[in-house]
């Protein structure tokens, strides 16, 4: 399974990842606006790998005028229906369909490992003006909640890949970043929590791609014994999931 495969698999699971997947915390916007040195409204973004458009909302209510790239089909069109009013247009962060110069800054939330930083830097590069500035991050896996920490590695063995033993990005990938790109990189972490109902919980993980490539009976085994393990955590049925949110900003 390739990874652009694997980043088109959400196409088969748009409205689950609308529903399911976690928003993003108010600090992570304040913490890009810290290093702008200015608020977002009216700055020109470009939301990259937008999905559904979760992030892309939460930058429109910070006023920024920001547009969606989507490569998904599926994933635009639920776009389209949660932000009517707001464009997204069909492309990916390798080949960026943007004009030179046009935009203050550029957003990965969740996308940016389906890039091939190679050709997605210098895309980034060619369309940010020459102030603009770069943001990627990720909801990660808070590691020091062990609850959180153990289904990590449940879910790690069942979809035969290797367990993280910290959240992403790692210090490696920063130095890559600025390597590749000669920005300015700063690395922030964002603690935050939801408390969803159980099926909302055991959808966001289904919606993630290690499970959409798996055959149907390995997934309903393995979320019927995550369902009575966490009904037994849970007993009311409301979970409390935490995150930390990883950030790389990077600018000229």
């Amino acid at each position: 399974m390739t990874a652009s495969s694997r980043a088109l698999s959400f196409n088969s699971a748009a409205a689950q990842y609308e529903a399911s997947r976690p928003s993003y915390p108010s600090a992570l916007f304040d913490a890009v606006e810290e290093f702008l040195g200015r608020p977002l409204t009216g700055t020109r973004v470009a939301d990259v790998g937008a999905g559904t458009g979760i992030a892309t909302r939460l930058l429109s209510r910070r006023g920024a005028e920001v547009i969606g790239v989507e490569p998904g089909g599926e994933m635009a069109a639920q776009f389209r229906e949660a932000l009517p009013d707001v464009p997204v247009v069909r492309g990916d962060g390798n080949a960026l369909p943007l004009r030179d110069a046009s935009h203050d800054l550029l957003t990965y939330a969740q996308s940016w490992q389906w890039t091939d930083t190679t050709r997605s830097v210098p895309e980034a590069l060619r369309v940010l003006r020459p102030d603009g500035a770069l943001a990627v991050w990720w909801n990660t896996t808070a590691f020091d909640v062990p609850w959180i920490s153990a289904q990590h590695e449940r879910i790690a063995r069942h979809c035969g890949v290797t367990a993280r033993s910290s959240v992403r990005p790692s210090d490696e990938e920063a130095v890559e970043l600025a390597g590749l790109s000669g920005l300015r990189v700063v690395r922030r972490q964002i603690h935050w929590q939801r408390t969803v109902s159980l099926d909302t919980h055991l959808g966001n993980i289904g919606s993630r791609s290690a499970f959409l490539v798996l055959e149907q009976a390995s997934k309903d085994a393995f979320f019927a014994d995550e369902r009575g393990r966490l009904q037994d955590l849970f007993p009311d049925g409301s979970v409390e999931e935490a995150y930390v949110v990883d950030l790389l900003i990077a600018a000229r």
